[in-house]
């Protein structure tokens, strides 16, 4: 627990956003920003939590039903992934990920395979954000 709330002092400390996985009761407890709660995670009972406006719930999904399930849990920002080729899931592609937004309304966060190479093509999609290991890979990158 110390070292979480020391994480989270830094985080506060150099201006950034403190997230824990899938653990919504110790998320509210340390004062986190919000809680992350994966396509894996089926449990409505998150709705029943109370927490400040500020805090903020993000998910991921990888296909509609994963994502009228985190219409449910009150999910506001979802990952949607793998936008492209990926190692675990089958890639969603542009079309099938921008028809998948359009029968949500939640803030989409592109997620999956995006490098120096495919990064142009969120233009296409225009998310939220993105989030990407690919690019950010030293070895990876030109």
């Amino acid at each position: 627990m110390k070292t979480l709330i020391e994480l989270r002092n830094f985080c506060k400390v150099n201006n950034r956003k403190f997230y824990i996985s899938n653990d919504i009761k110790l998320a509210i407890k340390i004062k986190a920003n919000g809680v992350y709660i994966p396509s894996t995670n089926r449990d409505l009972g998150i709705k029943s939590f109370k927490f400040d406006k500020k805090f903020k719930i993000l998910g991921s999904a990888h296909n509609l039903k994963e994502i009228k399930i985190k219409e449910l849990q009150n999910i506001k920002e979802i990952f949607l992934s793998p936008l492209f080729k990926s190692n675990k899931n089958p890639e969603l592609n542009i079309y099938k990920y921008l028809n998948l937004k359009k029968r949500t309304s939640l803030q989409d966060i592109s997620l999956g395979g995006i490098d120096h190479i495919n990064i142009k093509k969120l233009k296409f999609i225009n998310p939220l954000g993105f989030a990407a290991i690919s690019f950010f890979d030293k070895k990876k990158a030109p």
